[in-house]
């Protein structure tokens, strides 16, 4: 039976770790630019050196789960994450080839409309309307930026449904990170799930005969290191740091700042210079007030995060916390609701 874990006040505050990691994965569109490799090679590679990293920080840590005992169910419901991480990648990349980068973008941005749908459906976590409302200005936002630009027919819409099957995938992934990081502290949660997509990815790599894994230039290596390092360390495992305290919507909603963030970085970086397009800034005004509606002064209830980040307050099997199927007492985090 689950039991009711202590009220916890988190280490690193909710809010701030989502700032920090939306910032962090705005760089990472900046730093592809800077690759002559392929995104497949770039996405394996990223992955690898992520794990890489948590490798070391369990090793000197020296526990693996951080002290709390990974059931079966755990270890099937990460890799299943891991795969959809991986998915959505591939599908966000092939997407791009086929339709347009503007088209794109607005299919994989209706992510948070998906993810506070199977947060009803399976987590049991109800946005308020406020919530909604910030979800809806925020994808409003990022169909300006793509407006004029959708194409129909042949490949383009092939390629319109690879990014929004890349949307369903991401949205699965939140929810599945959400359910999960009430047990698994964050490095033994982003080692399963990394680990995951890393492996099908360079799978991935290995299966295309015109991709190689190896072989490219000393910048392409900074490049992947760079992109292992703050969007993936700092940026994804930020996010999902977060999920720990607030729900999959609220921390999907802010993840829609990358592209912004992006555009910024993009246009005030001397070797890019990138200047957006009017539309471009106005559409990015609507997500960041989509963003701030629905996430500021949202408040995660007490309890909400089992325990430590280094597990010495995690029980055993698992905590309250929102469970996939239902599993765990219902939650209601409608804070803020009209």
């Amino acid at each position: 039976m689950m039991t009711r874990p202590s009220p916890h006040v988190p280490g690193i505050p909710p809010g701030l770790a989502l700032l920090v990691a939306v910032l962090a994965v705005s760089f990472a569109g900046p730093l592809v630019r800077f690759s002559s490799a392929a995104a497949l090679v770039i996405s394996a590679w990223r992955l690898l050196f992520s794990v890489a990293l948590i490798a070391l920080i369990l090793l000197a840590r020296r526990s693996l789960t951080g002290g709390v005992r990974i059931t079966p169910r755990d270890w099937a419901l990460g890799m299943v994450a891991g795969l959809l991480l991986a998915g959505h990648f591939w599908a966000w990349i092939a997407s791009i080839q086929l339709t347009t980068i503007a088209s794109s973008v607005v299919l994989v941005s209706t992510q948070p409309l998906f993810v506070a749908a199977f947060s009803v459906a399976f987590l049991r976590e109800r946005p308020a309307r406020r919530q909604w409302l910030g979800i809806g200005v925020a994808v409003g936002g990022a169909a300006i930026i793509g407006w004029g630009d959708f194409r129909v027919g042949g490949t383009a819409l092939l390629g319109d449904a690879l990014a929004l099957s890349a949307a369903v995938m991401a949205a699965g992934y939140f929810t599945i990170g959400r359910s999960l990081r009430q047990k698994l502290d964050i490095w033994a949660y982003t080692g399963v799930v990394y680990g995951a997509a890393a492996l099908l990815l360079t799978v991935a790599v290995l299966a295309s005969p015109d991709v190689p894994l190896t072989g490219y230039p000393r910048t392409d290596w900074l490049v992947f290191l760079a992109l292992a390092a703050v969007p993936m360390m700092l940026g994804h495992t930020g996010i999902n740091y977060a999920l720990r305290y607030l729900p999959a919507y609220v921390a999907n909603l802010a993840s829609l700042g990358e592209p912004v963030g992006a555009t910024l970085i993009a246009w005030l970086l001397p070797a890019i210079r990138e200047v957006p397009s009017l539309q471009t800034l106005l559409g990015g005004v609507f997500i960041l007030g989509g963003i701030a509606l629905g996430t500021l002064g949202f408040q995660s209830r007490p309890g909400d995060g089992e325990g430590d980040e280094d597990g010495e307050d995690g029980d055993e099997n698992g905590g309250r916390g929102a469970g996939v199927h239902g599993n765990g007492s219902p939650t209601d985090p409608g804070v803020d609701g009209g």
